[in-house]
């Protein structure tokens, strides 16, 4: 799975992305589209590509550049990470639910380390 985060102004004015988006077979779906703009690629059930577009000033924007630098800065993380992921693509491969679930105890923890005191 390939999962893009683009940073927007605004989720109003990115939506003149999705034509271009379109024109890429990405395809659009109202998932917490009051949060962000999701897109998947090739299609609903088959997925290879997420792509989000997310507005840089809200806390989900920050919190994901937060996990990504966390990981970065501590390889032992990073490879744990990778290894809960595996693990839970291997255990709920037709439940993307539950798969995104068994990351949350995880994410939620970086997050904490990772914030300032």
């Amino acid at each position: 799975m390939i999962d893009i985060l683009v940073g927007v102004v605004d989720l109003e004015t990115s939506k003149a992305c999705f034509e271009p988006l379109s024109r890429l077979q990405y395809l659009y779906a109202p998932l917490m589209a009051d949060q962000m703009h999701w897109f998947c690629k090739p299609d609903p059930a088959s997925r290879t590509h997420h792509l989000h577009l997310v507005p840089t000033e809200s806390r989900a924007f920050r919190n994901e550049l937060v996990f990504r630098d966390y990981l970065r800065s501590h390889q032992e993380l990073a490879d744990d990470y990778e290894a809960l992921k595996r693990s839970l693509a291997a255990r709920f491969e037709h439940d993307r639910e539950a798969y995104t679930q068994g990351k949350t105890e995880f994410v939620v923890e970086v997050l904490r380390r990772a914030s300032p005191a």
